[in-house]
């Protein structure tokens, strides 16, 4: 090619890589337009979650600014803390992300995140589709924007960064192939192990579908397609240098997390049911634009263990078209295998049973598979992200071919068709929101540190739980300032071993929770009032906090009530109990 028409094909990538990243950052900022648009009094609907990532995103910046161990926290559950490996504490985020958490709080970081996650992911498919996979941008293109805001992404993105932070998985998917295509296996086994590793601190369980996928995909390529056999040995050799150095690098995190303070060892028993319904396959999710405009009975969602989980819903025009790819390309025995390793993880993700509109027919495959170690932590539904990312792929490489198959117009305007028949019902809308609770200014305004001495925690009224998130995000909001009871995260608990989301309940938490529940307040006796003092001197807890909350009057009276101790007003709707006395017998020296 001469130099001329060289910088010609530049310039045309380049443009297509300019239109790449607008698009991307054009469709993060759409989806999540309805928390852009008022950054402090909204929440994701799925605000159990956000308050827990705005919780450990403040975790990462006290890592930064304090020092403290990045692999565990009493800032919650305190004084018995959190195994933050064995939870969502996405270290390869909030590590490099702490400066802005500090700078701007954790509330906008967290959305500043969300939006890099789905705009990072789409255009890291789109590098590794536009360099690696097909020759036509605009194939690529397609290919990405799918793999970035396909339904089961778009639904992670109520509170889960973690899950739609996918951008090291193409990353990875192409080192491989890179190494499989030269020999350098000291170089490409350490750039390698560098992914694996940032993957393994963003999410474990993406990072074990990538390579359980990748090890299939290669296996059975390499069986069928014997021209392919001579890449095995540059990349076992890559390999063989990426897995000590990975290995070595996460030894000691790995075992902090299984064997470590407050360690559990799998999920609750209902995780494994967690699967996806048939109908999925078939119909759109909430967020698409289907549901949006079109009535329930044409377009209404399957079932799905919740709003978060709807990780399928292709709609039948998109499986159509599915259908008619693979017939097309049936005779690329690459794409045969793709499509394979594709449907085996849909069929794993339908869970311990398979169901059509919630009716169980028989049972699921994942039903053995989830007593295995390591497998009774993941949660079946998401397997189908792998069949998300395959049809991406298989999106892009039909565009491809037909594009240089030199299709007829009438051919060419016909597969434009089918692809905008299929892809624009499944459109995201905005992710749905909630109020957000303000917390209470005495977090951050000085007061409550002349209650609190060193060593000692405060108990928000009620206690945080999974149906009472806010305090995690109050307590991030104060830069993890003080040490709370109770908490909103995976810990020992479960039967058998397994992983809780709560701590053990005691009399106090379980007596305000039934308050807040109900409004009735029970009788008070003397025995209620000491079982009360010995939970709080079993938390070390010096303060509690009231903030806006459910049936706030009624709480605040039976505390009152219950204690015998008159709390703090500290303006808008937040009280404060100093209970040092009452539990201490004194009032400690706070140095």
């Amino acid at each position: 090619m001469s130099r001329t028409g060289g910088s010609a094909a530049g310039g045309h990538r380049r443009r297509w890589d300019l239109a790449a990243a607008v698009l991307m950052v054009a469709g993060a900022l759409a989806v999540t337009w309805n928390l852009v648009r008022d950054v402090p009094g909204t929440m994701n609907v799925n605000f159990g979650d956000q308050n827990q990532f705005e919780f450990f995103l403040a975790h990462g910046a006290a890592v930064l600014r304090d020092g403290r161990n990045p692999l565990f926290t009493t800032a919650m559950n305190f004084p018995d803390g959190v195994n933050a490996m064995g939870n969502t504490s996405v270290l390869g985020l909030s590590l490099p992300l702490s400066p802005l958490t500090i700078a701007i709080g954790p509330h906008a970081t967290f959305l500043v995140l969300l939006g890099l996650m789905f705009a990072l992911t789409g255009l890291a498919w789109y590098a590794l589709l536009s360099r690696a996979v097909v020759a036509s941008p605009a194939a690529a293109l397609t290919g990405a924007a799918w793999c970035a805001f396909a339904p089961g992404m778009v639904s992670h993105g109520n509170a889960h960064p973690n899950i739609v932070g996918q951008f090291l998985v193409p990353l990875i998917v192409w080192q491989v192939l890179r190494a499989a295509a030269r020999r350098r296996p000291w170089r490409d086994g350490a750039v390698l192990a560098a992914l694996v590793v940032w993957q393994a601190f963003i999410n474990e369980e993406i990072l074990l579908f990538t390579a359980v996928a990748l090890g299939l995909f290669t296996g059975t390529a390499a069986l069928v397609r014997p021209d392919l056999r001579r890449r095995v040995r540059p990349l076992l050799a890559a390999l063989a240098v990426a897995a000590p150095l990975a290995a070595a690098v996460l030894a000691y995190p790995l075992w902090w997390q299984f064997t470590g303070p407050q360690s559990y060892h799998g999920l609750g028993e209902h995780i494994p049911t967690y699967g996806n319904d048939l109908g999925s396959l078939l119909t759109y999710s909430t967020q698409s634009l289907a549901s949006a405009v079109l009535p329930d009975a044409l377009a209404g969602p399957a079932p799905a263990p919740n709003q978060t989980e709807e990780t399928v819903y292709f709609g039948l025009p998109l499986m159509l078209l599915l259908v008619w790819l693979g017939w097309r390309l049936r005779r690329d025995r690459t794409v045969v295998v793709l499509a394979a390793v594709g449907t085996v993880f849909a069929v794993l993700s339908l869970g311990t049973a398979v169901s059509w509109w919630d009716r169980p027919l028989l049972a699921g495959p994942w039903q053995t598979l989830a007593r295995l170690p390591i497998l009774d932590s993941v949660v079946p539904a998401r397997l189908a992200l792998v069949t998300v990312a395959v049809v991406g792929v298989l999106l892009a490489l039909g565009a491809d071919r037909a594009a240089r198959g030199g299709l007829r117009r009438p051919a060419a305007v016909a597969l434009v068709m089918a692809y905008a028949a299929a892809l624009l019902p499944a459109l995201p809308t905005p992710l749905e929101v909630a109020p957000r609770v303000p917390a209470p200014a005495v977090l951050t305004n000085g007061v409550l540190g002349a209650y609190v001495g060193p060593g000692h925690g405060i108990m928000f009224i009620p206690p945080t739980r999974v149906t009472v998130p806010e305090p995690m995000g109050w307590l991030a909001e104060s830069g993890l300032r003080y040490h709370m009871t109770s908490g909103y995260f995976l810990g020992p608990g479960g039967t058998d071993g397994r992983g809780a989301s709560t701590p053990p309940a005691r009399f106090f938490d379980t007596w305000l929770y039934e308050i807040r529940r109900t409004g009735y307040v029970p009788p008070i006796t003397a025995q209620q009032r000491a079982q009360a003092v010995a939970d709080l001197r079993y938390w070390q807890v010096d303060a509690l906090v009231l903030g806006q909350t459910k049936r706030p009057g009624r709480l605040r009276w039976a505390v009152t009530r219950l204690l015998g101790v008159t709390p703090q007003y500290s303006g808008g709707a937040d009280w404060v109990w100093d209970v040092r006395e009452l539990v201490w017998g004194r009032v400690p020296d706070l140095g």
